[in-house]
């Protein structure tokens, strides 16, 4: 049953809807931190393999999430507006959506493995790891966009415990499976850096089963009839709007992830590693401004459908005043912490020492980076994608890329990390003065 977010104090709601999304979010970033730590292990060049892995696979795991906010958008508006039947035949058509991507998505990914990465940088000392991790991953794609579509279908009815039990389930799984896969164990042979992507693959059906289990038994979300193609095509239309911006939206992050990994690249394959590594663990001093923002669609989508705008522009607000704090504590905690963090999984002193470098840096910017997150996510959730893209374009292409160039020639590495940290800093300040205009108070 749908949790009703129209009533009752809004920072209730919003830390009922984060806190579970926290332990969520925290299994999926356990879930990257365990794969790093144990392709460390292996051996430089896996690890930097895998760095090089991390922009495509965000880039094709934001498209999932873009289209799960898409779905999210519609689903919350209906719910607020009490259309019961029209959240059914979103969420079952909104799966038929993710289907059809993950066809098309995988075949052009298997054909494109070895031009894509050596456009980004990786070496033939690096590649033919890249090869063989990406070859399983694709082949297992279907199994990361269709939970994820079918977990924010269920947010967007107010459950964020469901989606968050599912994804620490997938995590315990893959962590368990890591080490028994990469390195053999009690007959099992060892594979490598190809363990860790099979890993990856099985846990991640563990979730598609699951999604959809709540979906049809617990939520009762998904249409009792399979939908014709008028319908399917017109549920579509609907979704697309949203999700694609939405989708192109995130993809440019991990895109832009992937022209700075070019930047670094000649820098060697240790500074590739150390930028891996520091990406993982902000990856995990982020969780809870991540947990938020995939919190505050279901809240704004709701209240947005019923009316009450007063509460979205409320709940924005709050949103803002906890990112700014929990950027100032990250920043002190990672400035003391950093060498202590960064050993834990490679212990090479120029990974060490790239890696921490970073963590002295960008972090300074984590605070305006989730207002960014938090707006975006509710201009989607308003089905209004277009500010988020807005945003994220002149955040990536007009100020970090550029500036990552300009610093990189400069100052090496740090210039490339210092850009980071000024485009985070002024595309927030807009975030906040756009999203404080456009929405009513």
């Amino acid at each position: 049953m749908a949790i009703p977010l129209t009533e009752g104090p809004v920072s209730n709601r919003l830390v009922k809807l984060t806190l579970p999304m926290v332990g969520g979010i925290f299994a999926i970033v356990a879930f990257n931190l365990a794969d790093t730590y144990y392709v460390g292990q292996l051996g430089t060049n896996q690890l930097a393999a895998m760095s090089f892995t991390f922009p495509v696979v965000m880039t094709l795991g934001w498209l999932a999430w873009g289209l799960g906010v898409g779905a999210s958008s519609i689903i919350a508006r209906a719910i607020g507006e009490g259309d019961r039947s029209r959240v059914q035949r979103f969420t079952t058509n909104s799966l038929t959506l993710g289907v059809v991507a993950v066809a098309l998505l995988s075949t052009v990914g298997l054909l494109t493995i070895d031009p894509l990465f050596t456009a980004l940088g990786a070496g033939p000392e690096v590649l033919p790891f890249v090869r063989q991790y990406m070859r399983v991953w694709y082949f297992g794609m279907v199994f990361l966009v269709i939970p994820m579509v079918g977990n924010s279908a269920i947010r967007a009815s107010g459950d964020t415990g469901t989606p968050s039990l599912i994804m620490i389930l997938s995590s315990g799984f893959n962590i368990v499976l890591d080490p028994l896969l990469i390195f053999g164990f009690a007959g099992v042979p060892a594979l490598g850096l190809v363990g860790a992507a099979w890993a990856t693959v099985i846990s991640r059906a563990l979730t598609l089963v699951a999604s959809l289990l709540v979906l049809q038994f617990k939520e009762h979300m998904l249409s009792s009839h399979l939908p014709d193609l008028e319908e399917t095509f017109y549920c579509w239309r609907d979704v697309l709007p949203v999700g694609l911006p939405a989708a192109g939206s995130n993809m440019i992050t991990p895109i832009s992830i992937g022209v700075v990994t070019s930047l670094l690249a000649p820098h060697g394959p240790l500074v590739v590693a150390g930028f891996g590594v520091a990406s993982r663990v902000e990856s995990l001093a982020m969780i809870a401004l991540i947990a938020l923002s995939a919190s505050i669609g279901p809240f704004v989508g709701q209240n947005w459908g019923a009316g009450k705008f007063e509460r979205v522009m409320q709940a924005l607000k709050q949103s803002y005043l906890f990112c700014l704090a929990w950027g100032v504590l990250l920043t002190g905690v990672l400035a003391i912490s950093a060498r202590l963090i960064v050993p834990l999984f490679n212990t090479d002193a120029e990974v060490v020492r790239v890696a921490t470098v970073y963590l002295w840096i960008v972090p300074v910017s984590y605070g305006t980076a989730g207002m960014i997150q938090v707006a975006s996510s509710a201009f989607n959730a308003l089905g209004k994608p277009t500010p988020a893209v807005i945003m994220t374009v002149l955040r990536m292409f007009v100020l970090y890329i550029p500036l990552a160039y300009l610093g990189g020639r400069l100052f090496g590495p740090v210039g490339i990390f210092a850009a980071a940290t000024i485009a985070n800093g002024i595309i927030g300040i807009a975030a906040y003065r756009w999203s404080c205009r456009i929405v009513p108070s």
